[in-house]
């Protein structure tokens, strides 16, 4: 076992199944855990099958909280512990991404190589091959390959190394918080460690597609800005 590779599923079953099939195709050797984060009977019904089907391990996380959605805490703390016992980094790939075969395999050799890598993120891209969000801030870049950066990551397709999962306890993360990309970026950064972003490992990503209700900051913004800060929705 090289790594572990874990999901996070709420709803959007669809775009989560097209994420499980990717990983499930990629080459290299890794477990696989999928967290179900209190989705619909439907979507709940969707995975176990597809579980059944593809071999990988699903955790209702209903079944260990009643905390409501989102508890991306959880989901961090599980894996963490995981991937120390098993002495491996850690990945993270959200449900809105589709990897390529050989995507896994290429963040590990890349962290293998980079002794001092803290998190090492792959490019989202679109449909058509357009740097897209969460990684607009890199789309007029002209370096090719890795580029070392002091900018927060998104975990869409993300690398969380065996050394730094060492050296910070998420035990200690907010939980008053939702996410926790942003916070994790800069705290690998505060003990040392470099993030990388791999321009040449492109990954597909429908943005939001894990959270549908952030399109309304498109399509209805006062209404999305009212969730987000009245309704205490998508704390960062």
């Amino acid at each position: 076992m090289q790594a572990l590779v874990v999901t996070p599923v709420k709803d959007a079953v669809e775009a989560s199944l097209e994420t499980i099939r990717a990983v499930k195709q990629s080459t290299g050797r890794f477990a696989y855990w999928v967290f179900n984060d209190f989705s619909s009977d439907d979507t709940k019904s969707a995975l176990q099958a597809a579980s059944q089907e593809m071999d990988f391990k699903l955790i209702h996380l209903e079944e260990l909280t009643d905390h409501p959605s989102p508890n991306y805490d959880k989901v961090l703390w599980m894996s963490q512990k995981e991937a120390l016992e098993a002495k491996v980094p850690l990945i993270i790939i959200e449900s809105d991404v589709t990897v390529q075969p050989d995507t896994i395999e290429r963040l590990l050799s890349f962290a293998h190589n980079t002794p001092n890598a803290g998190l090492v993120g792959a490019i989202t891209h679109d449909e058509q091959g357009r740097v897209n969000f969460p990684y607009l801030k890199f789309k007029n870049e002209k370096r090719k390959g890795a580029i070392e950066t002091n900018r927060s990551l998104s975990f869409c397709c993300t690398l969380l190394s065996i050394e730094f999962l060492k050296q910070y306890d998420f035990a200690d993360l907010d939980l008053e918080k939702d996410w926790y990309d942003t916070h994790i970026s800069h705290k690998a950064l505060d003990v040392g460690f470099e993030n990388y972003i791999l321009m040449d490992l492109p990954v597909g990503h429908r943005p939001h597609g894990s959270r549908p209700w952030k399109h309304l900051k498109y399509s209805n913004p006062l209404y999305y800005y009212f969730k987000k800060w009245f309704s205490g929705k998508d704390k960062i």
